[in-house]
């Protein structure tokens, strides 16, 4: 979790395959300059408030256009008022693109290559070289495709305004998390194997204004000094969140298992303060597995369980309400 500066308050789905875009009919003529700006809507929480759209559709029904788009690409699609917004990558990796479509007919208005990879990083089949979902405002559109590369273009002629390819972090299984906006600042996680960190750009100029390291000890090394499981359990696709707490804002930026472990010291230490008894052998809580001969990548493999069921549950709650 970080804490931003405080001012003025922050900026504010259609599926591709390989070879098609099928769009359901969401555009009237009321709701097609709609925002749809970045990875889960606006807010970055996931809720629409569109009304009376269509639940249900097929190669018949409810479709108003469709258009074939070679590629791989696993981002969501953005829109900025009248077009669509997708990046896209060849299946090997080596071209990573940006494509617009119109969102009334379906003709493609541009398809640019914004980045050529001679040495793609390895990429699980699971996966693309385009997952992370790009982040628009009125002018700007920016796309990231990981360490491969992070671009700003301008929406209304296509013009690359800057780029950057010294970002480094090895995925190893492939990027996934999006970028989000806030205020002056493109605000992205990097979480490889080798790295992990959160930076924040300037939005016009590329620039780096800075980067934080992550604090957390993954406590996973063997004997042979080697993390467990090649480091696969330290990578993670999550997208940052600005939220307001107290009239400030902070980006949220961390996995509810890091909160169990700050949690057991907490309730560690006002057990014994009140009580002069312990809740646990040791805290942070994977000690206290520790003591009782748990090894420490079933340790990790477990935590990572109750991340999963945490993250289902926190999605289950955004739905509810």
């Amino acid at each position: 979790m970080v804490r931003l500066p405080t001012g003025d308050p922050p900026t504010r789905g259609v599926r591709r395959s390989a070879l098609l875009l099928l769009v359901p009919v969401l555009w009237s003529v009321a709701t097609l300059h709609a925002q749809w700006p970045q990875f889960r809507g606006p807010e970055g929480i996931g809720l629409a408030a569109s009304r009376n759209l269509p639940l249900a559709w097929d190669e018949s029904t409810n479709v108003r256009w469709r258009t074939p788009i070679p590629g791989r690409a696993w981002s969501s699609p953005v829109i900025l008022e009248s077009e669509i917004w997708l990046t896209n990558a060849t299946p090997d990796g080596k071209e990573l693109s940006v494509v617009t479509v119109n969102a009334g007919d379906g003709r493609i208005v541009r398809d640019l290559k914004v980045f050529q990879v001679d040495k793609p990083q390895e990429g699980h089949p699971f996966n693309s070289y385009a997952s992370p979902t790009p982040v628009a405002e009125p002018g700007r559109v920016y796309v990231t495709f990981g360490s491969h590369g992070t671009a700003a273009l301008d929406s209304r002629t296509g013009k690359v305004l800057w780029r950057r390819q010294d970002l480094e972090c090895n995925h190893f299984r492939g990027s996934g998390s999006s970028p989000i906006l806030f205020r002056n600042l493109l605000i992205m996680h990097f979480d490889g194997i080798d790295q992990q960190y959160v930076v924040a750009l300037d939005k016009d100029t590329g620039k780096t204004v800075w980067k934080t390291p992550r604090s957390i000890d993954f406590k996973d090394l063997g004997p042979d000094g080697k993390p467990a499981g090649d480091g696969d359990f330290r990578k993670a696709f999550t997208t940052p969140l600005i939220v307001e707490a107290g009239g400030r804002p902070l980006l949220i930026s961390i996995g509810g298992i890091f909160v169990v472990e700050t949690a057991s010291v907490i309730l560690q230490v006002i057990s014994f303060k009140t009580t002069g008894k312990r809740i646990f052998r040791m805290a942070p809580i994977h000690h206290h597995y520790e003591l009782k001969g748990w090894t420490e990548p079933k340790i990790i493999v477990r935590f990572w369980i109750i991340t999963f069921i945490l993250v289902l549950a926190g999605l289950a709650t955004l739905k509810l309400r």
